[in-house]
């Protein structure tokens, strides 16, 4: 992350919910000597206690003890969706920043209040997704910055599946879930760090099965409600004037899709998977003729899951805007609900957040060992 970051003392982050994503940001904290954990606090006390025994130099507290306590900069909130906006709000009223898996809150009315809030206190907010930040995209980003394939008129963006495997699946097929709310927001962050923000969409959705049965576990067999479209597909306008068709579903079985291609007016760029860091890029020249790789040009190397916490401490230290914002969360948001109402009510709908195309980030190395 750089020498000059490394010279300063690290970011001491407070994380508030100790389940199975927490493993993936802890296990990248211990590579990165900006950022120090120092306490964890969960619902299940129990659960947080060990989490705090296998992380040298944490110790488990309730969620009240940790967000007073001053040895906490940054609370990283991973927490069910439905809590996100609560817990974020309780860590600005103690001064604290704030992390947070996606999405930034349930809706973007209470979006905009957490925004709102840490504006006043003067403190900063970050959501996931933070894979844009890997090479996968910013090496793609770094194609079309150079201008070498033209002005990009379109992309294409594409997450299917039949839905997804979980002995309790439920939450994938209630508010707050669905394709575009559990995957749109790595598609769209990715789209939107390509060609820029969002001004208009034009949005089609629908549930092929209003009912659906768990696949595994001791409940397999047993059926619950599907209460969100498992089916969305939309164009969106970028502010640029590129096109972006965009689908996202939980009702196909099988498919030979592209994650990502970006089409320009001089060749095309497909771009890896947008749920993970890395991933090969490939460019498409018409005066060459063929597909070619494109050398890793841009992004941190061996990012993981975190990495959008340490660039936001690389911000505060350089005074600069950190990527994975909250400001880019919010758009995001926006985006994925204008695109079930354009559905809902048949007509295109405009964004109305002014969303910014955050800083490409350079190649960075790994860091080294601390």
């Amino acid at each position: 992350m750089g020498d000059a970051l490394r010279q300063q003392p690290p970011l001491r982050i407070g994380v508030v919910g100790t389940g199975q994503i927490s493993g993936a940001y802890l296990r990248t904290f211990r590579v990165l000597p900006e950022l120090s954990v120092t306490a964890v606090a969960d619902l299940d006390q129990s659960r947080a206690t060990a989490v705090a025994a296998a992380v040298p130099g944490t110790r488990a507290l309730t969620t009240k003890e940790l967000y007073a306590a001053e040895d906490i900069d940054l609370v990283l909130n991973l927490t069910v969706p439905a809590a996100h906006a609560d817990v974020a709000h309780a860590a600005i009223s103690a001064g604290k920043h704030v992390y947070g898996e996606k999405p930034l809150a349930s809706t973007t009315a209470e979006a905009r209040a957490v925004l709102a809030a840490a504006d006043a206190a003067g403190v900063r907010v970050g959501c996931a997704p933070d894979t844009v930040l890997g090479t996968g995209v910013q090496t793609a980003r770094a194609v079309l910055d150079t201008g070498r394939l033209g002005t990009p008129v379109a992309a294409t963006a594409f997450m299917v599946t039949p839905g997804h495997e979980h002995p309790a699946p439920e939450f994938y097929y209630q508010r707050g879930g669905g394709p575009l709310f559990d995957m749109g927001p790595y598609y769209l962050s990715a789209l939107v760090t390509l060609l820029g923000p969002v001004r208009a969409v034009s949005g089609m959705a629908s549930t092929s099965r209003p009912v659906r049965t768990v696949g595994s576990g001791p409940r397999a067999g047993s059926e619950f409600p599907v209460e969100v479209a498992t089916h969305v597909t939309g164009v969106l306008e970028h502010e640029s004037g590129a096109l972006s068709t965009l689908v996202m579903s939980f009702d196909v079985w099988a498919a030979d899709l592209p994650r990502i291609e970006v089409y320009a007016t001089g060749g095309s760029l497909s771009v890896p998977d947008p749920n993970g860091f890395d991933g090969p890029v490939r460019l498409f020249d018409p005066g060459v003729g063929h597909w070619q790789d494109v050398p890793v040009r841009g992004g941190y190397v061996g990012a993981d899951r975190g990495f959008g916490v340490a660039d936001l401490a690389r911000a505060l230290t350089d005074g600069t805007e950190h990527r994975a914002s909250g400001e880019l969360a919010f758009h995001v948001l926006e985006i994925m609900e204008c695109l079930l109402t354009s559905a809902r009510t048949g007509r295109s709908t405009t964004v109305t957040s002014e969303g910014e195309r955050p800083a490409a980030v350079p190649l960075q190395p790994l860091p080294e060992p601390g």
